[in-house]
Formats: structure tokens, C-alpha cells, sequence
């Protein structure tokens, strides 16, 4: 009897350390592979006093889409997929069989544009016009029209100003994070990025093309100068709202605004029949 449960109490042991990693969708970030994710991944641990709980043990699986991510997801190719609070929220309360879990621990991200370097001289009126939204409330009601109170409508597509004879800006969108950076059926792009950059486009004085690209192809667009700027890049802070020194989005070349948007991190995955 004894030798049984010991035989037993090994093929458990085994069979528990051969199991196959989770499987993890991430939605592309530019200028990082698997391998960098991963060690973003340790570093977020370590910033959160957790680094002795890391463990390599998920398999990272990066999608230049989100639609392609949620198929996935769908399918059964990947386990759960993590992103932003607000877009992973969004998401899981438009799709009845998905789960929606807010990661709690003491590091959020920002949400930047990106400008390509050359045009760094642009940076101070995008810092000063957003410093003036968040100072006069602007900000927090574009965020609650938009994200927080949007509810079960859809995101509102705000008309871009056309300024005469100013100077037009081309800013890469992607549609992969509503409900902040999204496209309606009809090929609109709305949300809270038509909102907030319109508001840009006023406080700059500058016209604004918005330009479409998948999320994995950011990196490309403004070092070919397809675009001007990228509206959103993602940095790491604390709780204090420092920013911490490993940005999820590490690309080259490139000047980074202040953040407009916080969010925390979340995942989403399936849900479970009882």
C-alpha cells in the first residue's frame, strides 16, 4: 500500500512539473520581442517588491492586433491576454464568456504620444496644452464621457478642427485599445482619442491627420515618417506617479510627452462552466 501512494505522490510530481506554461496574449510592444517582455515582466515584479515570486513559466504570445488577439483567445490558442484596465474592462463587458481580473499590485501605465525626435521642438506645446487639460478638469471629463461613463454605448467619434492655414500633424492610431483608441464598423476612428485630440488640436493650434496602423507596426510609422507622433506609447509608474525606468514600449528615435491617461493593468480570460 505504501509503495502505491508513493508511486502515486511521483506521478503527481511529475505530471506537475511537466504541465504546459499558461499561454499569455500581448498586444504588440513596439521595440520589444518575447524574450524583452518577459524581462519587462521581471522587472515590473521587482518593482512591486515581488521579485522572488517571478517565475518563467508563461509562454508570451504577442499580437500585432486586437481583434486577432481575442480570436485567439476564442480558440483557445492562448489562456488569457493582458492589457490596459480600461481596454481590458471594455472588452470583457462586451463579451458575455470572457472575465475581466484588475491586477492590483503598485504599478500602473501611462499612456504618452511618442513624437519622432527631429521634431522635438513641437514636445514643449503638447506638454503645456496637456498640463492645461488636466489642470482645468478637461482630462478627467474627457475620461468620464468616454471610458468611465461610457456604459454599453458605443465610443463617440468627435470631428477633428480644421484650423486654416495651420500646420497639420499626423498621428498613428490603431483601433486596438477602445475604448480610448478605437474604430467603429463604419471606419471612423473614436473614443476617447477623437476627443482628446481634438481638444489637442485647439490648445496646439495645429490641424491633425489621424492615420491608421495595427499596433505592431508603431515603431515603423514614425521612424519612416509615415506619421509625425504615435498617440499612444505605454510607460510605467508607481502609485506617486513616478515613472519607473522600463517603459513597455521602448522605441528609438523617439521624444515622449506627458502622460494623459493612467490606467492600472489587467487580463482577460474565459470564463469557466460551472
Amino acid at each position: 500500500m505504501r509503495k502505491f501512494i508513493y508511486a502515486v505522490f511521483i506521478l503527481m510530481l511529475c505530471s506537475s512539473s511537466f504541465a504546459a506554461p499558461a499561454k499569455v496574449g500581448v498586444l504588440s510592444p513596439a521595440g520589444r520581442d518575447e524574450n524583452d517582455v518577459i524581462k519587462w515582466t521581471e522587472n515590473v515584479y521587482d518593482a512591486e517588491s515581488r521579485a522572488r515570486m517571478f517565475r518563467n513559466s508563461s509562454k508570451i504570445v504577442i499580437f500585432d492586433e486586437m481583434n486577432a488577439m481575442i480570436m485567439a483567445l476564442r480558440a483557445g490558442h492562448i489562456d488569457r491576454f493582458t492589457a490596459g484596465a480600461y481596454t481590458a474592462e471594455y472588452i470583457a463587458a462586451r463579451n458575455p464568456d470572457f472575465v475581466f481580473a484588475l491586477s492590483t499590485r503598485n504599478v500602473i501605465m501611462g499612456l504618452s504620444i511618442a513624437l519622432n525626435e527631429k521634431d522635438k521642438s513641437k514636445l514643449y506645446d503638447i506638454n503645456k496644452a496637456i498640463l492645461s487639460m488636466k489642470n482645468d478638469g478637461t482630462l478627467e471629463r474627457l475620461t468620464r464621457e468616454n471610458i468611465t461613463e461610457l456604459g454599453e454605448n458605443d465610443p463617440i467619434a468627435t470631428e477633428l478642427p480644421k484650423i486654416d492655414g495651420a500646420e497639420t500633424m499626423k498621428i498613428a492610431i490603431t483601433g486596438d485599445a477602445p475604448p480610448m483608441d478605437c474604430i467603429l464598423a463604419d471606419g471612423r476612428p473614436a473614443g476617447f482619442n477623437t476627443a482628446f485630440l481634438a481638444e489637442l488640436s485647439r490648445r496646439t493650434g495645429k490641424n491633425i491627420q489621424l492615420v491608421q496602423v495595427s499596433a505592431g507596426a508603431r515603431q515603423a510609422a514614425i521612424s519612416s515618417r509615415k506619421v509625425d507622433a504615435v498617440f499612444w506609447t505605454r510607460s510605467i509608474y508607481n502609485l506617486k506617479r513616478e515613472i519607473l525606468p522600463y517603459p513597455l514600449d521602448k522605441m528609438a528615435g523617439v521624444v515622449i510627452s506627458e502622460p494623459y491617461l493612467l490606467e492600472g493593468r489587467a487580463t482577460v480570460s474565459i470564463r469557466k462552466e460551472q
